[in-house]
């Protein structure tokens, strides 16, 4: 029996030891900047972008042909933030990007550069912490973000004065992070947010992509994670939840979101909608693959983005 007893107990500190190994395997490569790759990230989307490089290729050559300039501001806990800033024709209306997982300001924006510097917006492109030539090591997924989005929201109110008109755009991760902030208290002068592709929070994102793509369950490495979390980056993984921040919501929201998505479930989006508290709009664009929505129907997309900016911009 003891010998029994024994064999169990070591058995089971193996397991322990496993698990605690994979947990360290899994937050490194999440949650890390120089761990958290794009190669990686772009395998686990699943969009085929190769198909759309001829439009993407273009539209980058037109847009780093317009005016811009390195922007630095600072974090309120210390870290130096970056962002590109491109002076639109209309002073008064400015768009400020959020990119998504792992990508930059100036990669996530080429295609819709045409849209909104066509359409006069000045645009400031963001690189979140820990992303780009911003600082950090954690990534903030939008808990830490959020408060960063407040500084650039400052910053541009500076720069273009107290009339100016703030459009938040954020993709995935940008798009949760825009929708955290919309629960702040934000200045008057923003006017609306368009979310695309947002996810609800770390935790149920990554919940999600251990169970439909490595086959694993949540428990135990996601409640490990996010202790860890805590102790390193300072904030819980579902510590800020995009569906609940959007209840104190005030500010107009436009939802978009594509049907084909099996990085973050469309069901996502309509959670976040179901529980948005300011006046909303969703587009659900078919056939579309995570962040394709707007290279999948640009027609579609435009339009609601004339849609929406015409009831909230002057």
């Amino acid at each position: 029996m003891k010998e029994i007893v024994i064999g169990v107990g070591s058995l089971l500190g193996i397991a322990a030891v496993a698990q605690v190994v994979e947990t360290a395997y899994f937050y490194r490569r999440t949650m890390k900047r120089n761990k958290a790759k794009v190669e990686r990230t772009m395998k686990m989307a699943g969009t085929d972008w190769n198909q759309h490089m001829p439009f993407i290729e273009e539209r980058k050559e037109k847009m780093l042909a317009q005016p811009h300039e390195d922007i630095y501001c600072n974090s309120e806990d210390g870290l130096k933030l970056y962002a590109t800033y491109f002076p639109g024709q209309e002073k008064n209306k400015v768009v400020i990007c959020f990119h998504g997982y792992t990508s930059e300001g100036m990669k996530d924006y080429i295609g819709l550069s045409g849209y909104y510097l066509d359409n006069g917006y000045s645009m400031l492109l963001v690189d979140e912490r820990a992303h780009g030539k911003s600082e950090g090591t954690y990534i903030g997924f939008g808990c830490k973000d959020r408060w960063d989005a407040l500084k650039w929201i400052d910053w541009v109110i500076q720069r273009c004065g107290q009339d100016v008109q703030i459009l938040l755009h954020g993709t995935s991760m940008g798009a949760a992070t825009v929708l955290m902030t919309s629960g702040l208290d934000l200045p008057t002068q923003v006017k609306g947010i368009v979310s695309d592709c947002a996810f609800t929070s770390p935790k149920y994102v990554f919940t999600h992509v251990l169970h439909s793509m490595y086959h694993l369950p949540a428990f135990p490495v996601i409640p490990m994670a996010d202790y860890i979390n805590k102790k390193k980056a300072g904030y819980g993984m579902d510590e800020c939840n995009a569906a609940r921040e959007v209840r104190k919501a005030k500010v107009p929201i436009l939802f978009i979101h594509g049907d084909a998505d099996t990085f973050v479930p469309c069901s996502m989006c309509d959670e976040i909608y179901e529980n948005c508290a300011a006046p909303k709009k969703k587009v659900i664009i078919k056939g579309a693959a995570h962040a394709e929505s707007y290279y999948k129907d640009r027609e579609t997309y435009e339009k609601a983005l004339d849609d929406f900016t015409r009831g909230v911009m002057n």
